[in-house]
């Protein structure tokens, strides 16, 4: 299977056209397809991955672990969502894009109310 191949598959599975992944990647429409003939820019193609929330390394084929990441293998990984929602640095990202600071307060104000410690 091949990089367009795998990323048709993953887009069907999210209900996503190509066509929308490309757009939320910030590409032109027909830039996926050209990768049937031409290989992309590890730039590009991390852009697509992350609109679909995987690995470059899957949608190359080396892996077929959606979300593998070499660098923390073997690590567990945390997220403090208090900090991230607090903005200490961490891109938080929905559907490709980034998550304003009135979001994470919006969502940081849900968690609060769910789990009963309302500021």
């Amino acid at each position: 299977m091949n990089v367009v191949d795998r990323i048709k598959e993953t887009a069907k599975k999210q209900s996503l056209t190509l066509l929308t992944v490309s757009e939320r990647s910030g590409l032109g429409e027909k830039t996926i397809y050209q990768w049937n003939k031409h290989s992309p820019k590890l730039a590009t193609l991390q852009k697509v991955a992350d609109v679909l929330n995987v690995s470059v390394d899957y949608l190359l084929g080396n892996t077929d672990d959606m979300h593998s990441n070499t660098r923390n293998a073997g690590q567990s990984t945390e997220i403090d969502l208090d900090d991230a929602l607090h903005d200490k640095g961490v891109v938080m990202r929905f559907n490709g894009k980034e998550l304003s600071t009135k979001a994470k307060k919006g969502i940081l104000d849900i968690i609060n109310l769910v789990d009963g410690d309302e500021e």
